[in-house]
C-alpha cells in the first residue's frame, strides 16, 4: 500500500497519482465494516471520515512531487505534517462505527509519512504508527482475535516506501546528471566550433588583409601581379567560406601539407623570408593534425605581430617548432585566443606547448613536441 510520487519528468509524474490511487483497494475494509454498522451518526461520521481520508490522502501524495521541486525547510515538511494530521483524525473519526477495521488506516499514514517526510522523521512517524497500533490491539476489548498482523503490515509498508524513494531519489540524480552532461557537451561543441571558427578565419583573413595592402601598392606599380593578387584574394575569401561551411557542419579536416603551403604564400604576400620544410612525409599521421594547427596559428601571429624579415619552420616526426627575428611580440596583446585554443588541442594529444620570446636571439618562438 506504498504510495507512489516522483520529483522525475515524464510518465512517473503523470501517473503517480493514479498508482497511489489504486491503493485505496485496501480501504475496501473500512467501508464494509461501516455500510454494515447499524444507522446512525457514527456510521454517516464514518464514511464522510472514509471519503474525506481517501482524498486527504490522494491530495497529499500529489502535492509532494510539488512539494520537493518548489519549496524547502519547513515550507516543505509543515504542509506534509498537517496532511498527516488530518488523516490521523480522520481515521479515528471512524473507529466508533468501524471499529478495528479503520486500522488499513495506519498503513497509509505511515507510508505517505516515509514518503514526504525528511527520511528521519518518517521513519519515526512509522516507527511510532506500528507501536500505537501494537498497543491498541492489545488493550482493546476484541481487536486482538481479529487484528493480529497489522503492527508487521505498518511496518512493511514504511520499508516499501522506503525503497520506492530510494529508487526515485536516485532516477532523479541520474536524470540530472544526464541533463547536465547534455548541457556540457553542447557547451564544449559550441567552444570548439568557435575556436575552429576564429583558427580558420584568423588565418583567413589576416592573409586577406596582407594580400589586399599589397595588391592596392600594386596598382601604380604593377598592374598585372595586382589583378594577380587581387585573384588570390578572391581564392582565399571562397576557401574561408567553404572552410566556415565545413566547420559548422563538423566535417572540417586540415592537412600538413597543406598547412605548409599556405604558410609559404601568407609569409609572401607579409614580405617575410621563410624557410620552410619541403615534405611532411615522417610526421606520423596522429600528429600532422595538431602541426597543421600549430603551423597555422604560429604563421597567422607572425603575419599579424611580429614585423619580422625573417621565419623558419622546423618539423621533426614528434615536433613543431616556428621561429621568427620580428621585435614584435608574435602573440597577440590579449593573451592570444589562438594560442590557448592550440594549447587546448595540445593538451587533447597530451603534447607540450612553448611559446614565448627567444633567449638566444630576438624574435618569438613556438614549439609542439609530442612525447613518443
Amino acid at each position: 500500500m506504498a504510495p507512489a510520487t516522483t520529483d522525475i519528468p515524464g510518465r512517473g509524474s503523470r501517473f503517480g497519482g493514479a498508482f497511489a490511487a489504486i491503493w485505496l483497494f485496501y480501504l475496501g475494509e473500512n467501508l464494509h465494516a461501516l455500510l454494515r454498522h447499524p444507522d446512525g451518526m457514527w456510521r454517516d461520521v464514518g464514511l464522510a471520515a472514509l471519503l474525506l481520508f481517501a482524498g486527504t490522502y490522494l491530495v497529499l501524495i500529489g502535492s509532494m512531487r510539488h512539494l520537493r521541486r518548489d519549496a524547502s525547510g519547513p515550507q516543505r515538511v509543515l504542509p506534509v505534517w498537517a496532511g498527516l494530521a488530518v488523516m490521523l483524525v480522520l481515521a479515528l473519526l471512524q473507529a466508533p462505527a468501524a471499529g478495528s477495521s479503520m486500522l488499513p488506516c495506519a498503513v497509509y499514514l505511515s507510508a505517505s509519512a516515509v514518503m514526504g517526510l525528511p527520511l528521519r522523521q518518517g521513519l519515526a512517524v512509522a516507527v511510532t504508527v506500528a507501536a500505537s497500533v501494537e498497543i491498541v490491539i492489545r488493550f482493546v476489548p476484541g481487536w486482538h482475535a481479529v487484528s493480529q498482523g497489522y503492527a508487521l503490515a505498518v511496518v512493511l509498508a514504511a520499508a516499501a516506501t522506503w525503497g520506492m524513494r530510494l529508487a526515485f531519489e536516485r532516477q532523479s540524480r541520474l536524470i540530472e546528471a544526464q541533463h547536465e552532461l547534455a548541457a556540457l557537451a553542447v557547451s564544449d561543441e559550441r567552444a570548439r566550433i568557435a575556436a575552429d571558427l576564429h583558427d580558420i578565419l584568423g588565418h583567413s583573413l589576416t592573409v586577406v588583409a596582407v594580400k589586399a595592402e599589397l595588391a592596392q601598392r600594386l596598382l601604380d606599380v604593377d598592374v598585372e601581379r595586382a589583378r594577380a593578387e587581387l585573384n588570390d584574394l578572391e581564392a582565399l575569401a571562397r576557401d574561408a567560406l567553404a572552410d566556415v561551411r565545413a566547420t559548422a557542419m563538423g566535417m572540417r579536416g586540415i592537412s600538413l601539407p597543406g598547412e605548409i603551403a599556405a604558410a609559404k604564400a601568407a609569409l609572401a604576400a607579409a614580405n617575410v623570408t621563410a624557410e620552410l620544410p619541403g615534405a611532411a612525409d615522417d610526421v606520423p599521421t596522429r600528429n600532422r593534425e595538431l602541426f597543421a594547427w600549430t603551423i597555422r596559428e604560429a604563421v597567422t601571429n607572425i603575419v599579424r605581430h611580429s614585423r619580422a624579415r625573417h621565419a623558419e619552420v622546423r618539423l621533426t616526426p614528434d615536433s613543431v617548432e616556428i621561429l621568427d627575428d620580428g621585435p614584435g611580440s608574435a602573440t597577440p596583446s590579449h593573451a592570444g585566443q589562438g594560442l590557448a585554443g592550440l594549447r587546448r588541442r595540445a593538451d587533447e594529444l597530451g603534447a607540450h606547448l612553448t611559446a614565448g620570446r627567444r633567449k638566444d636571439e630576438p624574435g618569438f618562438r613556438v614549439r609542439v613536441e609530442i612525447p613518443s
